[in-house]
């Protein structure tokens, strides 16, 4: 039997709604949690854009209770977290409705979750995956990719020890995901590439992570042809509905495809990249992502010929689809003017070591096709330096 077809246990059951105006569903949705009640956690962005606004009009207009959070920071911290809880705690039981980013719906999970465990604080990351439960979640991402709105945990950063945590639980995996595309009409463009290519990784590293099987080599593929497709032509226009829903879609099938298989290298190495310079997640991955897939490509060769087939790469002369894969990344990202060196991300030459010694930590890293010793993420971060 091969790895594809190992035996594997799904649990992806999750209400997807999808489509232009489903925002409207939101009442709806939130009385099926067996709330009236709703908090709302977003950020300033948002409501300075006035799409926080019109969802607030909706819940307004069925009657639903509700109060708002919205002091999540772009890569969100245990103060945060810490902050919205209490909140949360302040307004009692209800729903928790995420709208926004993936920073918006890590940090609600995380709010959902301490909500749920008065004593506890988001540093306590590692033993709260035994904690009683959170309160439910619904999300509604404003962003296409993250695909945080598909699993039970978000990432977190512990700005005293200057990484990463996991916080989660399985009851603060959201109960239902409002996926409208008219929530992203609009995004900037700088916005919308840093996002899109987090989309993109995901399902790229997906397709080659060791926990990789039948299931998210699926959602995964499908996944890397949306995105590809779609991706520059709503860089271009903002406006384009149809560019946004595919985007969209594209995302959260990435999102379903990252939960069941893990991620690899270049998000180890964005992880720590962004812990210790701040540099939006998207434009940390986009960074290094042709690097680590040319680093990878011994121990990857299937898995980026169908990444490679799935963006409609012409077969290559000679077969060399992993070199084929990485051309085309190179493209996609050269359109989307993405990729800075690391220099410019304001990452200093004596960072290099501590972001390879916490790229090597990561627990996404684990999933690489081919494991990284430190000096070799070393070696790559200067290469891009």
């Amino acid at each position: 039997m091969t790895d594809s077809l190992a035996p594997v246990s799904l649990d992806t059951v999750l209400r997807v709604e999808f489509g232009p105006g489903r925002i409207d569903l939101l009442p709806g949705l939130i009385a099926d949690t067996g709330h009236s009640r709703a908090f709302v956690v977003t950020d300033r962005g948002l409501r300075a854009a006035g799409v926080a606004e019109r969802v607030l009009k909706i819940l307004g207009a069925a009657g639903v209770e509700h109060t708002v959070y919205d002091e999540v920071a772009p890569n969100p911290s245990t103060g945060n977290v810490d902050a919205g809880a209490a909140r949360g705690r302040a307004f009692g039981p209800a729903a928790v409705v995420a709208l926004g980013g993936g920073s918006v719906l890590d940090a609600a999970k995380g709010i959902s979750l301490l909500a749920g465990n008065p004593d506890a604080v988001a540093a306590d990351a590692d033993r709260l995956w035994e904690a009683a439960d959170g309160l439910p979640l619904i999300a509604v991402p404003t962003t296409s990719g993250t695909g945080a709105e598909t699993n039970g945990f978000g990432v977190i950063e512990d700005t005293a020890a200057c990484r990463k945590l996991y916080l989660g639980h399985p009851s603060v995996k959201p109960r239902a995901a409002l996926l409208d595309p008219e929530l992203t009409l609009g995004l900037p463009p700088a916005a919308t590439a840093a996002t899109g290519i987090d989309a993109l990784v995901h399902g790229i590293e997906s397709l080659a992570s060791r926990g990789a099987n039948a299931f998210s080599v699926a959602y995964a593929t499908q996944a890397v042809g949306m995105i590809s497709r779609a991706l520059p032509v709503a860089h271009r226009d903002g406006t384009d509905l149809d560019a946004r829903a595919e985007l969209m879609l594209g995302a959260h099938l990435a999102g379903q495809a990252l939960t069941l298989s893990g991620l690899g290298l270049v998000h180890g190495i964005g992880h720590a990249l962004t812990a210790h310079t701040g540099t939006p997640h998207g434009v940390a991955l986009a960074a290094v992502l042709e690097d680590v897939m040319e680093f990878s490509a011994p121990a990857a060769q299937g898995a980026y010929e169908r990444a490679a087939r799935a963006m409609c790469v012409a077969a290559p002369a000679g077969g060399d689809w992993a070199g084929a894969a990485v051309a085309a990344v190179r493209e996609l990202a050269g359109a989307l003017d993405i990729k800075r060196p690391l220099r410019d991300l304001g990452a200093t030459r004596t960072l290099l070591p501590a972001v390879a010694a916490g790229a090597v930590a990561d627990a996404v890293t684990k999933n690489a096709p081919r494991l990284p010793r430190e000096d070799e993420v070393l070696e790559l971060l200067t290469r891009v330096y």
